[in-house]
């Protein structure tokens, strides 16, 4: 099965994602594919928030900032329950990790083979997103430009996922439920 979570900043959805998550894997293998890369003391801070929110949950982290496909590597073939947060970074690490603006149309379809491939590794597979599309906010080309790679990801994460929930405020609320 295939969960989609997105939510604004701080909305509750990773704790959401990780519950969900724990639920999902029984005695499976539970894998969280964090793809954060830290650049200040901000960034150190939430990483280690998420770490202390796992702690004792039985995940094993894979560090995948790019190259989504390279963390099927790190887990056993068809088993196990697997957690990536999050794919806004994800996007932005893809889109911006180089000297070179990669396009965002690249990106996008690098991500989406990523999640693809996941969810074929995997027997679960919840992706978590930010909701950044709400603010009517005017940006430049390259703000514009990956907005539109994370829309792009978002909605075909969205079409992969059996599930959709968006967590507002602490509250999940089911966009599509499966059937």
């Amino acid at each position: 099965m295939t969960v989609l979570i997105l939510g604004g900043s701080g909305s509750g959805k990773s704790a959401y994602a990780e519950k969900t998550a724990v639920s999902l894997a029984g005695e499976g293998p539970l894998y969280y594919v964090a793809t954060m890369q830290v650049y200040d003391e901000e960034g150190r801070k939430k990483v280690n928030r998420h770490r202390a929110l796992r702690a004792g949950k039985g995940f094993q982290t894979i560090e995948q900032p790019k190259d989504l496909e390279e963390a099927a590597k790190h887990m056993q073939a068809g088993k196990g329950t697997v957690l990536l947060e999050c794919l806004s970074n994800l996007v932005a690490n893809e889109m911006f990790g180089s000297e070179l603006i990669s396009s965002g149309k690249e990106v996008a379809k690098r991500v989406c083979k990523g999640m693809k491939t996941l969810a074929q590794e995997a027997e679960h597979l919840l992706l978590v997103t930010n909701n950044v599309f709400e603010d009517g906010v005017q940006y430049d080309n390259t703000t514009e430009a990956y907005l539109e790679a994370l829309g792009t990801v978002n909605k075909f994460a969205a079409s992969l996922a059996d599930e959709v929930t968006e967590v507002v405020v602490g509250i999940p609320v089911s966009v599509k439920e499966k059937q």
